[in-house]
């Protein structure tokens, strides 16, 4: 069970970050809104430039190559889409951050060949000082673990209950520091879904759009026509676009997390096993 410290901190970063989260979203949707109607809108990026600066038409027929235009026509599907890329883009780049924070200032690799040779060797106060010159979440934890080490080791607990002792610590420890690394995780995976579900409403709307031109009576509206399929189309790309990208850095960031879990319960793993076959040593 977690003690008091440890679980305010997990609800003041837990507050401070549904407020991040909240925020981010909001502005990115409100943003792929501006983007849509503003800049891929512009009267500019379509044919009847000066039609539409004058009267405030709707936007016609996009210039030959101009795909800012096009990608208007998917209809208003398109902005939310854009918003949730936006948001996988924005959590993407955040996470990078804090897994790049958490893993410490130095090659975690190396540190962790340093810590466990300190350890080995019974040097506790040497394997302390690179948790401190390491700093993040796995320096964080296995500190945390080496000093309830030295505190066991002078009260002289035997070897099972100072083990047991021991892993609760790196345990408490950990579930301080690894949640976070986590949190947005949440959000990047359901992007996968939500992005893949609204391409396909703006899709089935395009489509909708394509067979009421060819229900109209006499010669179909070829316009019309094209434009149904040109935002079923646009807005399938866009879909497919958000969720592979979700889906790649969902898969990066699950990967960096596992890493630092299995870095920190290797060195718990030392920091037991050191333990035991010093109580065994005296012992014997």
């Amino acid at each position: 069970m977690a003690t008091p410290n440890v679980a305010a901190k997990k609800e003041t970063g837990s507050n401070g970050g549904n407020l991040f989260t909240g925020i981010v979203i909001v502005a990115c949707i409100v943003i792929g809104i501006i983007i849509w109607k503003f800049v891929m809108g512009a009267p500019g990026n379509f044919e009847n430039e000066k039609e539409m600066i004058s009267s405030g038409a709707e936007a016609g027929h996009p210039k030959p190559g101009n795909y800012l235009a096009m990608v208007y026509k998917g209809g208003k599907i398109v902005p939310v889409l854009m918003g949730l890329l936006l948001m996988v883009v924005v959590f993407s780049i955040e996470r990078f951050f804090v897994i790049s924070k958490a893993a410490g200032k130095g090659s975690l690799d190396k540190f962790m060949k340093n810590v466990q040779a300190n350890i080995k060797n019974d040097n506790i106060d040497a394997a302390i000082a690179d948790c401190d010159k390491q700093e993040g979440s796995v320096a964080n934890a296995i500190k945390a673990a080496l000093v309830k080490y030295k505190e066991v080791k002078k009260e002289g607990f035997d070897s099972e209950a100072a083990a047991d002792t021991i892993q609760k610590e790196i345990e408490e420890a950990t579930s301080l520091e690894m949640p976070m690394l986590e949190k947005n995780l949440t959000i990047i995976s359901t992007l996968v879904s939500l992005g893949t579900l609204a391409g396909l409403l703006g899709t089935v709307t395009g489509m909708i759009t394509a067979f009421g031109a060819l229900a109209t009576s006499g010669t179909p509206d070829q316009a019309a026509l094209a434009n149904g399929i040109s935002e079923a189309l646009i807005n399938t790309a866009t879909g497919i676009s958000t969720s592979a990208l979700a889906i790649i850095m969902y898969n990066f960031f699950t990967s960096k997390i596992d890493t630092l879990t299995y870095s920190i319960d290797e060195a718990g793993s030392t920091i037991v096993g050191t333990y035991r076959r010093l109580r065994g040593s005296l012992r014997g």
